[in-house]
């Protein structure tokens, strides 16, 4: 099977259903590359590093789709960066490459399927877990959609517990979290990457903890003063809530890791591989600590 690069990029957007998103209402463009390219190898990631499209170039891959920014903001501009060493190094290298870089992003989340929610099912077993929706909670804005109501009512279990089998299932060597590890969950909901700071609403984390009877949280990024400090004074006043932080790459990459299998309906056998760009943090381990 032949494809080109935007013959890939369009297929995808048609499948999610989802716009197309104007150009300038949506980060979803072309960071790098020639649109007619012709792949012969796709490589998936969260996040394009250095490191990551090294190892997708050396694998063979023409194009790499990548879920967030290749040029360190939202908004994925590059004026700002003229004259910047990193950014001329890093651009040289893809030059030096070839390869194409294409972000999905905002299709991939308004999708009704939500792929980022999608993979961490594949990678956690939860789907089966998986509980409806409650529109009557009133807690995302109805542009955001009830597939962001991402809530399970999982087998009992303990914080503690919980907290080990999410860091043996995303190879995390250390993890965050605040509650009783001893304390019972049942009832837990993913706010993967940016959504745990509130999708725009300070509000929301704390609103969808008590809308849902939640227990606890399982988090990408955080704001310290809301839903962590929320959570810490249920615990200190002794009421069971609890978050677990995975942060932003590690509660996200299951998504861009399963993704081959929801392509392989657009790119046949052209192959896809996985290359994942890793919790972004090192951690020291100070001794007497």
């Amino acid at each position: 099977m032949k494809m080109t690069v935007q013959e890939i990029i369009d297929g995808m957007i048609q499948k999610t259903g989802v716009g197309p998103i104007p150009y300038e209402r949506t980060c979803d463009r072309l960071m790098a590359g020639d649109p007619t390219r012709e792949v012969t190898m796709i490589a998936t990631t969260f996040m394009a590093t250095v490191d990551v499209i090294r190892r997708a170039a050396a694998l063979g891959a023409q194009l790499i789709i990548t879920h967030e920014p290749t040029w360190f903001t939202g908004a994925d501009d590059t004026i700002w960066l003229a004259g910047d060493p990193i950014y001329e190094q890093k651009k040289a290298l893809i030059e030096e490459t070839g390869v194409a870089i294409w972000r999905f992003h905002d299709h991939m989340h308004f999708d009704p399927d939500d792929g980022i929610y999608r993979g961490f099912d594949l990678e956690t077993g939860w789907a089966k877990y998986r509980m409806p929706p409650d529109p009557s909670a009133g807690v995302f804005p109805p542009a955001m959609g009830e597939h962001f109501d991402g809530c399970y009512q999982i087998p009992p279990t303990t914080l503690g517990a919980l907290a080990a089998f999410l860091q043996e299932r995303f190879e995390m060597p250390t993890m965050r979290y605040i509650g009783d590890p001893d304390m019972p969950v049942e009832r837990v909901s993913l706010l993967p990457g940016g959504g745990s700071l509130g999708l725009g609403s300070e509000h929301m984390p704390m609103r969808l903890m008590r809308a849902r009877a939640l227990d606890v949280i399982v988090c990408g990024d955080l704001t310290e003063w809301t839903l962590p400090a929320y959570v810490r004074d249920a615990y200190q006043l002794g009421l069971c809530k609890g978050i677990v932080v995975l942060g932003h790459e590690r509660s996200e990459e299951a998504g861009m890791k399963h993704l081959g299998t929801w392509m392989k309906s657009i790119t046949g056998d052209i192959p896809v591989v996985f290359v994942d760009s890793g919790e972004p943090f090192g951690y020291f381990h100070t001794q007497g600590t």
